[in-house]
């Protein structure tokens, strides 16, 4: 691929009559920081990666063993995208979930930015095979739930309809009980669109970090060589540092803008307004971290809703000099009594 080339790909359906549902709460996101999100389970590589990966971090263990095709590729990975999007629409409008996904091959390909020509369907079929392939062992709970069994990141795959061609145009999966428990508990991140036309599995990666770490606050530092290990980057950190430059170059990473001095890289949030100003609200400010702590203690809430409703109930008491450990905690509070949203 030559430098020459755009940094994103098109966007190849502009007529989106296809989508499913209007998508993506994705990317699954364990209370523990050790999924998908935080180490890399997908492979980056463009060829058969063989390796067996293993994780241990605070008393938690994750292993990843290859199926014979190879581990799955951080582009198996929409499958598991366009899934979570899936259930999630349809729990949202009253449907009861279930662990098998039915669902027509076009539309994911539509979905997540892909060609639909005949080759495209043949990587959706080689997608499939490495997914249910590829066994995981771990004790991280989702849902709070820890599933003992090795299991697969989808359970089975059939093919329910194929073309003349032998090509699978309409599939039924059954996801495994440990990435189903994630989506039921709602553990998810909402990513952009224009991750899809990410043409590099690196920058694919870093963008996952940056939505992980970053998420919604207004910057996100960490140093350049833990940015190297996080990506699992089979390359040289001096030929990270190559490939991490032409990023900086072009600086087209989705949601995030990306700058480095001295082999420190800050990630900026594109998309950060300031909450309530204390110029606009009156007293307390609160500072831009405490929001963080806010969304760990009230999972699924939005917190800038849940400021406004804060400040409504100070503003009849008498002030607090801990502000930021006031409105968590108010935030915590409703999270226990009325659970999640």
């Amino acid at each position: 691929m030559g430098d020459h080339m755009e940094p994103l790909l098109p966007v190849r359906h502009e007529n989106r009559d296809f989508f499913v549902c209007d998508i993506f709460d994705a990317l699954p996101y364990f209370k523990d920081d050790m999924a998908s999100m935080e180490h890399p389970v997908f492979s980056l590589s463009t060829k058969p990666d063989m390796r067996a990966l293993h994780y241990a971090y605070n008393g938690n263990t994750i292993t990843i063993k290859p199926s014979y095709d190879g581990l799955p590729t951080i582009h198996d990975k929409d499958v598991l995208l366009y899934c979570a999007s899936y259930l999630r629409a349809a729990i949202s409008r009253g449907h009861a979930p279930s662990r098998t996904i039915r669902f027509s091959s076009r539309d994911l390909l539509v979905s997540t930015n892909r060609p639909t020509d005949g080759e495209s369907y043949e990587r959706f079929k080689a997608a499939l095979e490495r997914l249910s392939g590829t066994r995981i062992q771990t004790n991280v709970r989702t849902g709070g739930l820890i599933i003992e069994e090795g299991f697969g990141l989808i359970d089975a795959w059939r093919a329910v309809k194929e073309d003349n061609s032998g090509r699978v145009i309409a599939a039924e999966i059954e996801l495994s009980k440990w990435f189903y428990n994630a989506i039921l508990s709602n553990e998810l991140l909402t990513i952009s669109r224009d991750y899809f036309r990410l043409r590099k599995p690196i920058e694919r990666r870093i963008y996952e970090l940056a939505r992980k770490h970053c998420g919604d606050d207004q910057a996100f530092k960490i140093g350049l060589a833990k940015l190297h290990k996080k990506t699992g980057s089979s390359s040289t950190l001096r030929e990270f540092r190559r490939l991490f430059g032409r990023l900086l170059q072009t600086d087209h990473l989705p949601d995030y803008a990306v700058s480095m001095d001295a082999d420190m890289v800050t990630f900026t949030n594109r998309n950060w307004k300031p909450p309530v100003s204390e110029r606009q609200s009156g007293w307390p400010f609160l500072k831009p971290e405490t929001f963080t702590k806010a969304r760990a203690a009230a999972p699924g809430w939005d917190v800038y809703h849940l400021e406004q409703e804060w400040r409504e109930w100070i503003a009849k008491k008498e002030p607090t000099k801990r502000p930021d450990a006031a409105f968590v905690a108010f935030c915590r509070k409703r999270f226990q009594t009325q659970g999640q949203p």
